[in-house]
């Protein structure tokens, strides 16, 4: 029923850009709090950006200035805009849909993943 499906990864030459979308069904879209995390060869998950539903953002450190996160609720759509790509930001991207207890009880749900690879 839920579904969160990202799209717009792939190949790119460092210092370039990239969009990655997440398009979520079957949840009701505003109320959710929106993320984009990465995932490495050999590393851990890591959170890399997250916007509320009220719109808040929050950008780790490692990305901050570089990417920036958005949604268009009008079309149930989180985005990552990725510039000043660097070899390091390879990894596989994920979405993840959060819905805070206040709106009908708490929910987690995430996409499948989407591959970025960065080269030098």
């Amino acid at each position: 029923q839920v579904q969160l499906v990202e799209s717009g990864g792939g190949l790119v030459q460092a210092g370039g850009s990239l969009r990655l979308s997440c398009a979520a069904s079957g949840i009701i879209f505003r109320i959710y709090n929106m993320g984009w995390y990465r995932q490495a060869p050999g590393k851990q998950r890591e959170l890399v950006a997250d916007i509320t539903s009220s719109g808040t953002t929050n950008i780790a450190d490692s990305v901050k200035g570089r990417f920036t996160i958005s949604r268009d609720n009008d079309k149930n759509t989180a985005y990552l805009q990725m510039n000043s790509l660097k070899p390091e930001d390879t990894a596989v991207y994920y979405c993840n849909a959060l819905r805070a207890a206040p709106f009908r009880g708490p929910a987690d749900y995430w996409g499948q993943g989407t591959q970025v690879t960065v080269s030098s």
